[in-house]
């Protein structure tokens, strides 16, 4: 009984560290520094498909997974979203495709272009 309770707890010590790790050090740290917000462009992009208020995180996500993206905003009423990105790791053809592979058309925007 002793032996189980010892390694129960080395092993939930073992966990907490990881954790602990994992937080402070997140993955993508490196890229978040790196990008520089002076070389980051912006563009807008229409986004279809968009019925409900979970379908803007999804949207997000697919598109934060580009990497060179550095951050994205979604208006659900507008149906749009607007991605921060770097222009030499990315682009925004790569945005759109990543929207749309996820299933929900992206096309640039008119003022974008």
């Amino acid at each position: 009984m002793k032996k189980t309770m010892i390694v129960a707890v080395v092993i939930l010590g073992l966990a907490g560290a990881g954790i602990w790790a994992a937080t402070l050090f997140p993955p993508n740290s490196d890229e978040r520094v790196q990008q520089n917000s002076a070389h980051l462009q912006s563009a807008s992009f229409a986004v279809e498909n968009m019925t409900c208020a979970t379908c803007p995180i999804t949207v997000r996500r697919a598109m934060e997974g580009v990497a060179g993206v550095h951050e994205v905003t979604i208006d659900y009423e507008t149906r749009t979203a607007t991605a921060q990105f770097d222009p030499e790791r990315t682009t925004t053809s790569a945005i759109a495709a990543a929207s749309t592979e996820a299933g929900y058309p992206a096309i640039l925007s008119e003022s974008a272009l």
